[in-house]
């Protein structure tokens, strides 16, 4: 054989080994796993929404959560179990011990459940921070919720002899049993029981198609012997930004944010109010705006809003149009922030995304409002700490202080005609005279005759003439 068939024949065994290896290499399975092992939650969601893309960017052949969670807030479970039903790329679940209540409902949107010896998934009843059940009108968004995920895996066609019957892969009433106490359904729950399989019921009743001790397991009960995993790893940002935007954080910044304006107000000068209210703007904002929820015009409307506000405390008398206009404002931009929306374009907005966003600003803005009421009430009594960084000492005119004009104390039981409204201060006219008022109760209008009643820290009090 001459040197040149020899090395021919090397070279052509050179490639076809190469080409054997990378055959190899390409019949693997590319498999991505996800671990859902804490409360389901905002964070739960952004690193979810990370796993799929990343998933998808691989060209992942098959992805699998490996849960275990006691469950969560509800919202997040939803949009969780929304992406899944969603997902071009096949999902499984392993559930390494348990799925309850939100996780259960993320395990019944994937394609497969497999669970652990001795785990369960079930009792997907609404409950509060407390444990408490949650009204009947909660349960029925939950109770629809879990049935329309197990219709969405359809049915199985069963032919016996000559007769074909149709059966849910994922029964529907039995899911919804894990939700309603009140549902009967024989040999599976009793009324008044909520419903939680352990791994054998739940293969029994077509919510398990395995038994598993740990993804190698799963994957080989998938019939998948040659694969490559590709884990989750979440950054330090996705955790941070998880915890921003928390519903109950963001309701907080929003009390933040209020209260130190409303103190600001109050105590022009001060400046820890101020610079409270703008770190809780920036913290509330910035995830948002990052992640493209918030857009430019929604935090100008919410600045447009604060300036309103504040023209109609120190510029314009009264509460009338710019104070509305400016709250109008300043919860519609802090709402809208939430939302996924464009300028004048709502489409893939949600309605219960629309009353979730709104209930969260409404109740940090209500937050804030009784937080306002019991600071201005104990912040600077004497007996709170407050009471030593104000000043305490009344300065009276009838103490020899004179940081007023002493001679507006003659005024008092003088007739005089209300200048301009006073909602409640404004000014009045005495002998062509004009000087600054306060209502004694009410608003008094224009033109109105009233009566100086007292002179108190340098202000004349008035009310209407009866």
């Amino acid at each position: 054989m001459t040197h040149r068939k020899l090395l021919t024949l090397v070279l052509l065994f050179v490639c076809l080994f190469g080409l054997k290896a990378e055959s190899s290499d390409t019949l693997k399975t590319q498999v991505y796993t996800y671990k859902i092992f804490r409360e389901i939650g905002s964070t739960s969601w952004i690193h979810t929404q990370e796993a799929f893309a990343e998933a998808e960017e691989m060209n992942a052949d098959v992805i699998l959560l490996h849960m275990n969670t006691y469950g969560g807030q509800v919202v997040f479970a939803d949009s969780i179990r929304t992406k899944i039903l969603n997902s071009n790329i096949p999902v499984h679940v392993f559930i390494d011990n348990n799925a309850a209540s939100a996780g259960a409902l993320i395990s019944i949107a994937c394609d497969s459940i497999y669970m652990r010896p001795g785990a369960n998934i079930g009792a997907a009843t609404v409950v509060n921070q407390s444990g408490e059940k949650m009204p009947d009108k909660y349960q029925s968004y939950m109770r629809s919720t879990i049935r329309a995920t197990a219709e969405a895996h359809g049915k199985d066609t069963i032919v016996t002899g000559k007769d074909t019957t149709y059966v849910w892969r994922r029964d529907p009433h039995i899911a919804e049993a894990m939700v309603d106490e009140s549902i009967y359904i024989e040999n599976v729950v009793d009324t008044g029981k909520i419903l939680t399989f352990t791994t054998l019921e739940a293969i029994e009743n077509g919510f398990c198609e395995g038994q598993a001790n740990n993804i190698d397991d799963v994957l080989n009960q998938l019939k998948i012997y040659e694969y490559e995993i590709t884990s989750f790893k979440p950054s330090f940002y996705d955790g941070l930004k998880g915890f921003l935007t928390s519903p109950i954080l963001q309701g907080i910044l929003i009390l933040v944010i209020m209260g130190g304006i409303y103190f600001e107000l109050q105590t022009p000068g001060v400046g820890f109010p101020l610079l409270a209210a703008a770190i809780a703007a920036v913290l509330y904002f910035s995830p948002l705006y990052i992640d493209g929820l918030a857009d430019n015009w929604e935090i100008i409307i919410f600045i447009i809003g604060l300036v309103l506000i504040g023209l109609e405390v120190f510029v314009i008398p009264g509460f009338g149009v710019a104070g509305v206009s400016g709250i109008i404002l300043v919860v519609g931009g802090l709402t809208l922030s939430l939302l996924d929306n464009d300028l004048f374009n709502f489409d893939g907005v949600g309605f219960n995304k629309l009353l979730e966003a709104m209930g969260i600003v409404l109740s940090g803005l209500f937050g804030s409002l009784l937080a306002i009421i019991y600071l201005s009430k104990k912040l600077l009594s004497s007996s709170t700490f407050g009471a030593r960084i104000a000043l305490q000492t009344e300065e009276n005119v009838e103490l020899g202080y004179i940081g007023v004009e002493a001679s507006l104390s003659n005024l008092v039981g003088e007739e005089a005609v209300a200048f301009t409204s006073l909602r409640p201060s404004g000014k009045i006219m005495i002998d062509d005279e004009q000087y600054d008022a306060v209502a004694e109760t009410g608003y008094i209008e224009k033109g109105t005759r009233v009566k100086v009643t007292r002179f108190l820290h340098g202000q004349l009090y008035v009310m209407t003439q009866k």
